[in-house]
């Protein structure tokens, strides 16, 4: 099997997406100390994340969601209005700032005194901005099947890789098309 993880500028982008298992709708943010646990695996101490609050929580569930929606569009499918505004909204409330490094090479950096969900979203808006410049973006993608929607990296020569496997998503989804012609 590929490897499916993605690119280091795209891993929290990935890892947050794939909290929620739609097939089993096992959510790893909701469960007791979730939000905790994802912060500790990320390395995000300090974003003000930790408590799980329920406000924080309904807020990361919209951000998760609404960036799903962005990886299910590399895949060809129109993204939601809804979960494009909402993406915006997020987006917006995370702002980042120019700023050079030792070398005096520009990065993007969030803003100064962020916490909590914006600190989070700055955080992936950089790293989609890296992946965006290195051309890599479009290739992290949402399963299309409806009961998996699993974010994986599309390593494919071509990028045109569509199902997080094809030998389940993939392979039930050409099972699906083979019967329907055949009832036709």
């Amino acid at each position: 099997m590929t490897d499916r993880a993605a690119p280091k500028a795209l891993v929290l982008v990935q890892e947050l997406t794939n909290t929620l298992d739609v097939e089993t709708g096992e959510d790893a943010l909701a469960a007791p100390g979730g939000v905790a646990d994802f912060v500790r695996s990320q390395g995000l101490q300090g974003l003000g994340l930790e408590d799980g609050a329920a406000r924080e929580l309904a807020a990361l569930r919209e951000l998760r969601e609404a960036l799903r929606a962005a990886c299910l569009a590399h895949t060809g499918t129109e993204m939601a209005p809804e979960a494009s505004e909402s993406l915006a909204r997020r987006l917006s409330r995370a702002p980042l700032v120019l700023g050079m490094d030792g070398t005096g090479r520009a990065e993007l950096r969030p803003a100064e005194g962020l916490s909590g969900v914006p600190a989070l979203t700055a955080r992936i808006a950089v790293g989609i901005a890296e992946a965006e410049a290195e051309g890599t973006w479009q290739r992290l993608k949402a399963c299309p099947a409806h009961d998996c929607l699993w974010v994986f990296y599309d390593r494919s020569p071509a990028g045109r890789g569509r199902w997080c496997t094809m030998a389940v998503c993939g392979s039930r989804a050409k099972m699906r098309t083979y019967r329907a012609r055949r009832q036709q």
